[in-house]
């Protein structure tokens, strides 16, 4: 919400503005957090609500609460609601440039044709303009004049809003006809103006001419565009909540292409910041990882089953189950994204996982029964028997990774927001998976199988494989307790890694270009803010890594920019990174840059735009971290601030550290002697009058020239208010005529106040900003939040709170910490349902654990830090690592019953030995497969380094590293514990039988008995 005021101080602003409406609007439904600022001519509120309300809704509540509070501003004030969009929906920047044409005249060109035209693109919530001097009919009255004439200043402002309108005179009817009659006074030109009559003195008129300069000139601003290092004109476009970014940036650039036509000569319109360039590599790099994971699933199922069509049977369910999650996308509404097309990517090697097993089961009745290919009735019959044996357990395995994944949905705020499409596509192409695996293999399994089937043993990858595994399952078996002693030590070093590794929200995104954002005096003037920006431009553009940089000095004229003077937000736009220097690195260029533009009290912050702006909506941040001291003394907070900032200064990793300069900023106050003003009979409205009039700038009227639309406004000409002496003499009208000086009626002196004023539910805040580099968030945080609350003491009524990311990732893992245990029960539950046994469900799960520590193991040795992005590749783990455990679970249960089956019923422990070598060694094939599919998808994801890669790496992390130690688990714990398990079976089963036998072994008893 935007209130403007203009020509008031932030502590006007705030008093009389900000903080009835913020206390108010706090008791609105869903309402989460209300953020506001005061500052120089202007008020901003953001009223954050929960999640799960609807904007529109949000938007009308507001509304209301408006209505009812208009009466309680002062008069003339009037507050808006900003677009249906916020900060984060500026998509688009641009300059508007031509050679020998005037910044006035761009800047018109801009308000009033632009402007307009952009802003009617479907889904563009707002353009504003940033910029430029806006043209304005300025009357520069002269005090010595007035004296002269004995005209008051209220006289020339009457007499100017007076002469600038139209009227209607209804109708003239005659011969049958009605002409409309019109008043027409517009005024049209200087010449206009300058004859407007003040007075008149025994008739002759006074005319403005006669008491005041009358020029064209350039309206006061407080904002400033500068590229390069000259200044320019441009505009943002800001879309609407909720639209495709990448559409509305298409149209608007169609638009802008037909509106070049229309433009002056040699005027055009220049990009300087395109969203959908970063998402369109965003999404071809996920786009092109799909099909490499697609190529690499392919070549991996083609080397182990060395048999064409039975590699269809296992490839065609994968398109299928894609083209399925892409339905669910296009009826649901979910875009086509990082985020969404991630979900798919990291389950592409699960997608198969089915359709292997199935294949696999298939092929080996049909090996064991001598089925003739040639023979279909029967090869039918062999793959619905196949089907039917690991059909259960697979669907329910399938099962188990779908809902091991729906706890990801529970995630709020931000990463519910990034998170939540990758869960969506994730869920339903392997709900796709699981129902092609128990309905369209089995039916290409009975129509593709035959020709010649290659045994496994036949098999050039699988033989070495088999002659390595045999010696080390039968190692393991014989030496039990040492195996699972080795397993438990494997487990036990990854907990031993976890407290070295670092915590961190989200691993952050390269966007491409930088956001430099330096922060100066909260004093400065406008035209000392452009000149700091040349030069550090200049400096910038002396790299050869940047392409362009351009500087928005303050706020764009859109609601959703706060940004004061004293702020600048840079766009560096930089090369592809081929055309960089031999061994430059980001972060090595941050801080070359940074060392390039430091000038003496100017502290530099370096971000990027979309996290900028998402950390300044989601947290009232400007940095990635940042500290927030509440209280109700602003002095008082403001030295907390800055024994805060000292502290930070000292820690490791601390970088950009700014406490924001709340006071200092010079105030000319003027207060009114009441008792000296009533000796002349001028009441204090009269003299605000005329201070607010001949001091400030105050836009009477609007000239009308065609669809333009320019200000006009009567000042005291510069030289009689150029300092606060100058405004002593400023002339105050007395009710007979009397022209007292200012100086007379008030005391005038200079004073140092709030350059803008912050706070948070009602209470003020000052921040202290600032970046962590070279270590992770969460340990920094932790250490410095014990450093500050050793050396900072804080008084009663005053507090502090972490904020900025680290806010993030504190929320995101509470919720993981209640979310991740109830994946865990989820597959147990399943398991249980599966095997009807806790016990063996107990032994499935157990590959979770080890899964885990491969996942940490790699992490650790990749330099990962946890995020919420690594713990839902966790969770994408846990699934199916057990569907992993289930596969061999299946074969050493069918190889045991078959083994039962061959001994009349009966099985001795050498003969269980036998079968849980037989069942692990014989279809080593499909455990290796479905592993191996698993970790081949995921190798085209790690070996990218496009836009995107640096957070899809994280989240694909846990589950490479996972799913390598869980084969291990599988492959060679499963089977110990397996037969542990089953020993102890047979053990209860000889001693029940034992107890049944023993009655008919006993001496006969008496009749009495």
């Amino acid at each position: 919400m935007f209130t403007d005021w203009s020509g008031r101080s932030p502590q006007e602003v705030e008093d009389q503005i900000t903080y009835p409406l913020t206390v108010s609007l706090q008791g609105l439904p869903g309402v989460r957090v209300v953020r506001s600022s005061s500052a120089f001519g202007f008020s901003m509120i953001n009223v954050i609500f929960e999640d799960e309300v609807d904007l529109y809704f949000a938007r009308s509540r507001v509304l209301e609460r408006l209505n009812l509070l208009a009466k309680s501003l002062p008069a003339g004030v009037v507050p808006t609601l900003g677009p249906d969009a916020t900060g984060v929906g500026h998509v688009f920047w641009y300059t508007v440039e031509g050679k020998g044409t005037s910044l006035r005249d761009l800047r018109s060109l801009q308000d009033w044709f632009i402007r307009y035209q952009l802003n009617s693109v479907p889904g563009v919530a707002e353009v504003a303009s940033i910029g430029g001097t806006v043209r304005q009919y300025q009357i520069d009255v002269d005090p010595n004049r007035l004296r002269a004439y004995k005209i008051p200043l209220s006289a020339v402002v009457d007499a100017v809003m007076r002469s600038n309108r139209n009227v209607g005179g209804n109708v003239v009817e005659g011969s049958g006809t009605w002409a409309v009659v019109r008043g027409l006074g517009l005024i049209e030109s200087m010449r206009d103006l300058e004859e407007v009559v003040v007075a008149a003195e025994n008739g002759v008129p006074i005319f403005v001419r006669q008491v005041a300069d009358v020029k064209l000139g350039d309206a006061f601003r407080a904002a400033a565009l500068v590229k390069g290092t000259e200044e320019a004109v441009g505009g943002v476009v800001v879309a609407r909540y909720g639209v495709s970014t990448v559409d509305v940036i298409k149209r608007i650039k169609e638009k802008i292409q037909a509106l070049q036509k229309g433009l002056p000569p040699g005027v055009k319109i220049v990009s300087f910041y395109d969203r959908s360039a970063l998402i369109e590599r965003a999404a071809q790099t996920l786009r092109r990882a799909l099909i490499e994971e697609t190529i690499v699933v392919t070549i991996v199922n083609v080397l182990f089953l060395l048999h064409l069509r039975s590699v269809l049977i296992v490839t065609l369910p994968l398109p299928l189950a894609v083209l399925t999650a892409f339905l669910f996308m296009r009826y649901l509404g979910i875009t086509s994204n990082i985020m969404s097309l991630a979900g798919i990517a990291i389950a592409i090697g699960v997608l198969v996982d089915a359709a292997i097993v199935v294949t696999e089961n298939a092929f080996r009745f049909i090996e064991q029964r001598g089925v003739d290919p040639r023979n279909r009735r029967r090869v039918t019959e062999a793959v619905l028997d196949a089907t039917r044996l690991v059909g259960r357990p697979i669907f329910f395995s399938m099962a188990i990774i779908i809902l091991a994944f729906v706890p990801v949905f529970a995630l709020t705020g931000q990463e519910g927001k990034l998170f939540h499409p990758l869960a969506f596509t994730k869920t339903f192409s392997m709900v796709g998976a699981a129902l092609l695996s128990v309905t369209l293999v089995p039916v290409l399994c009975s129509l593709l199988i035959g020709g010649r089937i290659r045994r496994e043993e036949s098999n050039p990858i699988m033989r070495p494989l088999v002659w390595a595994y045999r010696p080390v399952l039968a190692l393991a078996l014989r030496q039990r307790v040492l195996t699972l002693a080795v397993a438990v030590l494997v487990v036990a070093g990854a907990v031993a890694l976890v407290p070295r590794i670092g915590k961190e929200f989200m691993p952050p995104l390269n966007e491409g270009d930088l956001m430099f954002m330096p922060v100066t005096d909260p004093s400065i003037s406008l035209a000392q803010a452009i000149e700091i920006t040349k030069k550090q431009n200049a400096a910038i553009q002396q790299f050869p890594e940047v392409a362009s940089v351009v500087a928005k000095i303050a706020r764009a004229e859109t609601s959703t920019d706060p940004a004061p003077v004293n702020m600048t937000e840079t766009i560096v736009n930089l090369k592809p990174e081929a055309a960089w220097r031999p061994g430059m690195t980001r972060e090595r260029l941050i801080g070359e840059l940074d060392a390039a533009t430091t000038l003496p009290g100017v502290s530099n912050i370096w971000t990027q735009p979309i996290i900028n702006r998402i950390n300044m909506l989601t947290t009232g941040i400007r940095s990635e971290v940042g500290v927030k001291v509440f209280g109700s003394d602003l002095d008082m907070l403001q030295e907390r601030a800055r024994a805060i900032a000292d502290t930070l200064r000292q820690i490791p990793g601390a970088a950009d550290v700014y406490p924001e300069q709340i006071t200092g900023a010079p105030y000319v106050d003027v207060r009114v002697n009441r008792v000296a003003a009533a000796r002349y009979g001028i009441t204090v409205g009269a003299v605000q009058d005329v201070i607010e009039t001949a001091v400030g700038e105050t836009n009477l009227t609007l000239t009308i020239e065609g669809r333009q639309r320019f200000p006009v406004r009567v000042r005291y000409a510069p030289l009689y208010r150029a300092s606060g002496g100058a405004l002593g003499s400023v002339l105050v009208t007395a009710p007979n005529g009397t022209q007292v000086p200012l100086g007379q009626l008030a005391d005038i002196r200079s004073v140092s106040g709030p350059s803008m004023i912050s706070s948070e539910n009602g209470l003020l805040v000052v921040t202290v900003l600032l970046n962590v580099r070279g270590r992770d968030v969460g340990s920094f945080v932790d250490e410095a939040r014990q450093l500050i609350a050793d050396r900072v003491s804080l008084p009663p009524g005053s507090y502090l709170e972490w904020s900025g990311q680290y806010e993030n990732e504190v929320r995101a893992r509470q919720r993981l910490q209640i979310v991740v245990p109830i994946a865990l029960v989820v597959i147990y539950v399943l398991l249980y349902l599966t095997y009807r046994s806790f016990l063996d469900a107990a032994q499935v799960l157990l590959a979770v654990p080890f899964a885990l520590a491969g996942g940490v193991y790699l992490l650790y040795a990749l330099g990962y830090n946890f995020s919420v992005a690594v713990w839902v590749g966790f969770i994408a783990l846990f699934g199916t690592a057990v569907q992993t455990a289930v596969v061999m679970v299946i074969y050493l249960e069918e190889a045991v019953a078959r083994k039962r089956e061959e001994m009349g019923g009966r099985l001795t422990r050498e003969a269980l030995l036998a079968a849980v070598k037989e069942g692990a060694l014989l279809r080593l094939r499909p455990k290796i497969m479905t592993v191996s599919t698993v970790v081949a998808s995921l190798l085209p994801i790690m070996w990218s380094h496009s836009t995107g890669a640096e957070v899809m790496k994280p989240l694909a992390t846990p589950v490479l590293g996972g799913m390598v130690s869980s084969l291990g688990l599988v492959l060679i714990v499963t089977p110990v514990i397996f037969y542990w398990l089953r020993e102890r079976d047979l053990r209860r089963a000889e001693v029940e039988e034992g107890g049944r036998e023993a009655p008919n072994h006993r001496p006969a008893m008496g009749s009495a008995d």
